[in-house]
């Protein structure tokens, strides 16, 4: 079949039945186009059905070679591979850039004559209106605007990168008190938020109701995030005489006074946005993202899926909504609370000191593997994405991800391994009885991770739980609100799944932008044979928002690390901790004084530093 052949055709001879007459060894290719959106999905169904026809099916691949442009997905594409299927490979044309969308794009646009009265003064003859998209037979609910690949900012008050300060935050009671100048009024509209910063993570709450008493409000919020956001004790909520947590309000037409914000009006089914400096609305691509994941890969124990090659793809626009329906309130690294409660007394029957309880669930990702091996991402892209980018969970190995570039994301660049699962308690070690079901031999190399946590600013570039036998290596980490790599999780000296992991020659800067407690790479629990080494970490960036902004560090060894090397690392200074170790870990020639050989192999290796280039405007 010619390259050339128009890709309807190609998708109708393809589908023309699934008897392909497929020999041992066979490669069969086939293109497809965005003209045919659902094509992705239909031709591996396909494919699928026909290599488990054929007489030898584990030795016939598939090569689907994708044509520039954007396939606006419908649906999320699942991949749960038959026993015995052979290798499918998923490839940009040459010289094209296939994009795999999950949204829709947004218009037509017109400026806004007739004004809402919620719209503030200052905007008025300034926003521009459009209908939002409609998804599932109604009006689409999403978080995430983009124009010409540029984050829109939900309207909020006060304006991006400024903080309110609480004035009282009352457990028992389950309110807390606000200057009352931020709202004009009682009433609340449907979908306002208050974000409110805890050192390290952020909490997205919707507010129930609002009192005016004077120059104070008492703000309740909905459930369940209002019981979880009092209940639990870490990350803590600070209001005391020296230090008032810092908050905002966000997703409301009174709130959107400024160039670059946006609202969705879900009952008029209207989206309002106020253009940025330069940006022409009647010719812009505006999108917003509807699907949380465009690619699924779920084998099974027994029947893991294997053998497949992503090369060239682009994922994104993906949405998340959990936000919006529950609330948010995370622990650490975007991982969120499902509950949680401080211990009285303190003690578990694995952790007689511990003195709290949770139990967390995961956001999800533009793409999501379980039970995969044999699977790598070569010279793709994951931007303008909700959540998470990559995420590479239970029973996963021999994963590669490799010269891809991760930018513009709401969560973790990367989720690594399991953390815990929903009905586990999140400090208690994970010790699975079937080996099989821990992520290992997963590789990361020579990446560029940059613009991460933008929704979530607890979120990190790299995200490893319960990993073994992992290499991060050589990439490029920047910009983000927390800590540049962590990895572990648990919080514990006993003995779990990990080991073996190895954080060597990647360049960390510009991190821990918004939070606080942070580490340019950062790990938890036993891990015995663990090596961090030859590091590159600077220009840590903490904020002056946090109770303590001197509580940062290049290296961080936090609670239950123990069995780590961490040798060769170069930073500006040796402001490193070890809080609450186990036994077994070895600190070598770490700081300034390691040597310009060791410190010019750190980032990315030069075949790959084309990555950094395409970023720039």
């Amino acid at each position: 079949m010619k390259p050339n052949t128009p890709a309807s055709c190609l998708l109708a001879f393809f589908l023309a039945g699934t008897g392909l007459g497929l020999a041992k060894g066979d490669t069969v290719e086939r293109w497809t186009d965005p003209a045919v959106p659902d094509g992705i999905r239909a031709a591996l169904t396909t494919w699928a059905k026909a290599a488990v026809g054929s007489p030898h099916p584990a030795t016939n691949s598939l090569r689907l070679v994708l044509r520039g442009g954007r396939y606006w997905l419908a649906q999320t594409i699942r991949l749960s591979e038959p026993e015995g299927v052979g290798a499918i490979t998923l490839q940009a044309a040459p010289g094209e850039q296939p994009v795999l969308c999950g949204g829709r794009e947004v218009g037509p646009w017109h400026p806004l004559h007739s004004i809402p009265p919620a719209l503030p003064e200052i905007a008025r003859g300034k926003v521009w209106a459009a209908p939002a998209p409609q998804w599932a037979g109604k009006v689409a609910c999403f978080r995430e605007l983009w124009v010409n690949g540029n984050r829109a900012v939900r309207a909020q008050e006060p304006n991006e990168a400024h903080f309110a300060r609480l004035v009282a935050w009352d457990k028992t009671k389950q309110i807390a008190t606000i200057p009352s100048d931020l709202w004009p009024a009682d009433r609340v509209p449907p979908g306002l938020e208050m974000v409110v910063d805890q050192v390290w993570e952020i909490a997205n709450l919707r507010i129930d109701s609002w009192h005016r008493h004077g120059r104070y409000a008492e703000v309740r919020f909905q459930q369940p995030e209002s019981r979880l956001e009092f209940n639990h004790p870490w990350p803590p909520v600070t209001v005391d005489a020296t230090y008032q947590a810092p908050y905002y309000l966000v997703n409301a037409l009174e709130l959107l006074d400024s160039p670059g914000e946006w609202y969705e009006d879900l009952a008029t089914g209207m989206i309002y946005y106020w253009p940025r400096p330069g940006e022409e609305l009647t010719h812009a691509r505006v999108v917003a993202p509807l699907l949380e994941t465009l690619l699924e890969v779920a084998g099974s124990p027994t029947h893991p899926v294997a053998n497949l090659h992503f090369s060239g793809i682009t994922f994104a626009n993906t949405t998340w909504l959990r936000p919006s329906e529950q609330g948010h309130v995370p622990l650490q690294a975007g991982m969120f609370l499902l509950d949680a409660h401080k211990l009285k007394p303190k003690g578990t029957v694995y952790a007689p000191k511990l003195d709290n309880v949770a139990w967390i669930g995961r956001p999800p990702a533009a793409v999501q593997l379980n039970y995969a091996t044999n699977v790598t991402f070569d010279h793709c892209t994951f931007e303008q994405l909700a959540a998470a980018g990559l995420d590479v969970g239970t029973g996963c190995h021999a994963v590669t991800v490799q010269g891809c570039l991760f930018r513009e994301i709401g969560g973790n660049g990367l989720q690594l391994g399991r953390f815990s699962d929903p009905g586990v308690e999140t400090h208690q070690p994970y010790r699975p009885a079937n080996e099989a079901e821990v992520c290992s031999d997963i590789h990361v190399a020579n990446n560029f991770i940059t613009r991460c946590g933008l929704a979530d600013w607890g979120c990190v570039g790299i995200a490893a739980g319960y990993v073994r036998n992992t290499r991060m290596e050589h990439n490029d980490i920047s910009v983000l609100p927390y800590t540049g790599i962590s990895l572990g999780w648990g919080w514990t000296k006993m003995t779990n799944a990990m080991r073996d992991n190895l954080i060597a020659a990647n360049y960390v800067h510009q991190v821990g932008q918004r939070l606080g407690d942070l580490g340019g790479i950062y790990t938890l629990s036993a891990q015995p044979g663990t090596l961090v080494q030859g590091n590159v970490i600077e220009d840590l960036q903490p904020s002056a928002e946090v109770p303590d902004p001197e509580h940062w560090f290049y290296l961080y060894t936090d609670e239950g690390s123990a069995g780590i090397t961490l040798r060769d690392n170069w930073c500006p200074s040796a402001k490193f901790l070890a809080n609450a170790n186990g036994p077994g870990n070895s600190w070598i020639n770490n700081g300034p004084a390691v040597s310009a050989a060791i410190k010019n192999q750190a980032g990315l290796e030069p075949r790959y530093q084309y990555l950094i280039k395409s970023t720039i405007p």
